[in-house]
């Protein structure tokens, strides 16, 4: 079947103020393998959802470097692709991929985790370690039999 165009071409708000156009996503619809009954082999229910992420303009120089390089095992020459086929209806898988690619896009453009500090353990948390294991030891110490 050749790829059709998302009919009702909703932008993907990622978060404010960063938006993937529709023009960016591209959709395929093909029969699905899943739940239908009937229907599954006379609809599309399944969604294909591409976003070309290296010719994309819409995400900033270093978030798109920062997405490029996290997603680089996902990605098939440069686009990343998000399938949904769970639903019967094709609206619902619609919506399933849409949430998949946003999350995807989130994640890989989230800011790196601040660096741990290493720190000592405190006097106090150090007593009370020992403390409870020495509790812990007369616990199982009074279970033994008297040999």
């Amino acid at each position: 079947m050749p790829p059709r165009d998302e009919p009702a071409g909703d932008a993907l708000a990622l978060r404010p103020g960063l938006v993937v156009p529709a023009a960016e996503l591209s959709w395929r619809f093909s029969r699905s393998s899943g739940p239908g009954g009937q229907s599954v082999n006379t609809t599309d229910s399944r969604v294909e959802l591409a976003y070309d992420l290296a010719a994309s303009a819409a995400l900033p120089p270093p978030l798109k470097e920062r997405a490029l390089q996290r997603l680089q095992g996902r990605l098939v020459n440069g686009s990343l692709v998000v399938t949904a086929s769970e639903q019967r209806s094709q609206l619902r898988n619609r919506e399933a991929a849409r949430e998949r690619l946003r999350v995807l896009l989130l994640e890989a453009i989230a800011p790196p985790p601040r660096t741990r500090r290493a720190t000592k353990p405190t006097r106090g948390s150090v007593e009370r370690r020992l403390r409870a294991k020495k509790a812990r030891s007369d616990v199982k110490r009074m279970r033994r039999g008297d040999d």
